[in-house]
């Protein structure tokens, strides 16, 4: 019997995890530990297990059985130990003594080499064995592993982790963040509350037929309270309000799927304030919070004809696909790569800032920002 790592990508799909066990199952392979991960391409499922087949019979039964990119590494006991246990007690280690952070984040992420890189060689490679995790503007660890890639879930978990080793910027529940805009003119973000319900409602009363359409895919005429209602649900998502002199005028909005580790981005500026930076704002301040939340990545889908979010999200660094609806575009955002340096916590403004909006979460468009 020899111990093997074994990752696929698979397609979501009901049985998928079943059959893949099963596979391992009629090769004599016992399964001693199993994660799933996101990752560019779909869901990575990572198992451990003990097994009498090699590692290419292994990947020729996981391929048969519906796995793609299936890659199979020897392991030993010792990676059998819990995984959350593990990474506490580095976390552990790291607090004690910041300065060894390459070293711990390569035992974090069983890194065959893991060095600092600074300035111009801090950009990113296309060799998806080496993974470049910032740490300040012009330092950064890079790692490699060879024979198996690391994953959008993994680079998330690097970029946690160096957090540790910095500052802590803490910041109040319900706290008050500026936005400043490309013009100077600073608005106030808050989380959505019942509290907004009238000011979101007439900040969705301002925008245009075709700015909501860029939102929610339909001129949708008023906001029904069930949306609104969702905008205020933790358990659902996050949602935050920018207000300017008294008025809401954007909202911004992240919400949790099933998928995991991937949460859905959606923002909905009015008119008069789109081209200014707010959404860009708005966009990072999501980006922040998904870091914070442990998200790996954030998706967000909008119409082909949105321009504008488009060159939005591809400034953030995100990658644009066509959909199986060729009039929707979907955006990804790698979290732990695109906002490991995004601070942690915008410095809180004054409690008597203006009212500020949020974001229905059972839409799935962005508009224009």
């Amino acid at each position: 019997m020899g111990f093997l790592r074994i990752r696929t990508t698979v397609d979501e799909r009901p049985g998928r995890l079943a059959s893949l066990a099963t596979a391992l199952a009629e090769r004599g392979g016992n399964i001693l530990g199993l994660s799933v991960q996101s990752d560019a391409d779909g869901t990575v499922d990572e198992f451990m297990a003990d097994i009498p087949a090699g590692p290419e019979t292994v990947r020729q039964a996981l391929e048969a059985a519906g796995g793609r990119r299936v890659q199979v590494v020897p392991a030993t006991a010792h990676e059998l130990t819990d995984e959350p246990t593990r990474a506490l007690l580095l976390a552990s280690r790291l607090r004690a003594e910041p300065w060894r952070l390459p070293a711990l984040l390569g035992e974090l992420l069983r890194a065959d080499d893991s060095r600092w890189v600074y300035g111009a060689d801090m950009s990113e490679l296309p060799d998806p064995t080496q993974l470049t995790v910032p740490v300040a503007p012009r330092r950064a660890v890079r790692l490699r592993r060879a024979g198996l890639p690391f994953t959008l879930t993994e680079a998330a978990r690097a970029a946690s982790f160096v957090r540790l080793a910095q500052p802590v910027r803490p910041r109040p529940a319900g706290a008050v963040r500026t936005a400043r805009l490309t013009d100077g003119t600073e608005t106030q973000v808050r989380p959505v509350t019942p509290l907004y319900r009238e000011a979101v409602r007439d900040l969705h009363d301002r925008c245009s037929p075709e700015s909501r359409r860029f939102r929610y895919f339909t001129p949708v005429p008023t906001l029904p309270d069930r949306a609104f209602d969702r905008l205020c649900d933790r358990a659902h998502g996050h949602s935050l309000v920018a207000g300017h002199d008294g008025q809401a005028i954007a909202l911004a909005g992240l919400t949790f799927t099933p998928d995991p580790g991937i949460a859905e981005m959606a923002l909905l500026v009015e008119d008069r304030w789109q081209g200014r930076g707010l959404g860009s704002a708005l966009a990072r301040i999501l980006l922040a919070e998904a870091r914070d939340l442990g998200f790996a990545e954030v998706r967000a889908n909008m119409l082909a004809g949105n321009t504008r979010m488009r060159r939005l999200l591809v400034s953030l660094g995100a990658t644009l696909t066509l959909t199986d609806d060729p009039g929707v575009v979907e955006a990804r955002l790698a979290v732990g790569v695109t906002t490991a340096t995004l601070p942690s916590a915008p410095p809180p403004a004054s409690s008597t800032a203006s009212a500020e909006p949020g974001e229905p979460a059972e839409s799935r468009a962005v508009p224009a920002a």
